[in-house]
């Protein structure tokens, strides 16, 4: 029998819609973007995420313009890029403060958060978005604010989500073995490289989404499916 200390989760497709991100928050970031870097592009957090834009782009000297076209681009592309991140974390914080929209959250996730965190358990966040955007989703969450059940934060500053060294800094971080930490997403690649850290994982595959005809990992339907006993 296994024994689960602390649980890592990512956000999209696994505590959250993947729609909520792509259909309500890209383009509110998307449309605000220029404004933003022109009004606030003298504040020194966002002199200094444009400029780590303009050098993972390789552009030693790059005006403000430019780089706000590349960042457009990146949009786009869905780029998992850490300066691009941080920037819509900026853009989406003012969105979240005005109640232009409250994150979603799948309707279990909540009550089992919270019956983890009263078991003893500790949870964390991994994900994509930058470690304030993710503060900012659960603050301001359907279910009310989250941030109070998370011990900790990790976004694409401890590595790549589908490099099992990013796990094993994780662990590393919350002070625990491997095995005793599950990690749940929707994206088998990232399930892969935290199993090949020493992780345990779990599958999300959320309806309408057909269940897999064959898996590697635990797959489960939503957060109430999850045993941690296996």
């Amino acid at each position: 029998m296994i024994e689960i200390r602390a649980i890592v989760t990512d956000i999209e497709g696994t505590t959250s819609s993947i729609d909520f991100v792509h259909d309500v928050l890209f383009p509110f970031a998307r449309k605000r973007l220029p404004a933003f870097v022109e009004t606030r592009g003298d504040h020194p957090d966002v002199q200094h995420w444009l400029h780590e834009a303009a050098r993972e782009a390789g552009v030693i000297e790059a005006g403000r313009q430019e780089v706000v076209e590349l960042l457009l681009q990146w949009m786009a592309q869905d780029r998992k890029s850490t300066a691009l991140k941080a920037l819509q974390g900026m853009i989406w914080k003012e969105g979240y403060e005005s109640g232009a929209y409250r994150a979603h959250v799948y309707p279990e996730v909540a009550a089992r958060l919270r019956a983890w965190r009263a078991d003893g358990l500790r949870l964390y966040v991994y994900s994509s978005g930058s470690v304030p955007a993710q503060q900012l989703f659960f603050q301001y969450s359907e279910a009310g604010d989250l941030t109070p059940l998370f011990a900790g934060y990790f976004d694409t500053e401890t590595g790549p989500k589908r490099e099992a060294s990013s796990y094993r800094r994780i662990a590393e971080a919350v002070g625990e073995e491997p095995r005793h930490l599950l990690f749940l997403s929707d994206i088998v690649e990232e399930l892969d490289a935290a199993r090949a850290a020493g992780f345990h994982t779990g599958w999300l595959v959320r309806e309408p989404q057909p269940l897999p005809a064959a898996a590697n990992h635990r797959v489960y339907r939503d957060f109430d499916a999850i045993d941690l006993a296996h």
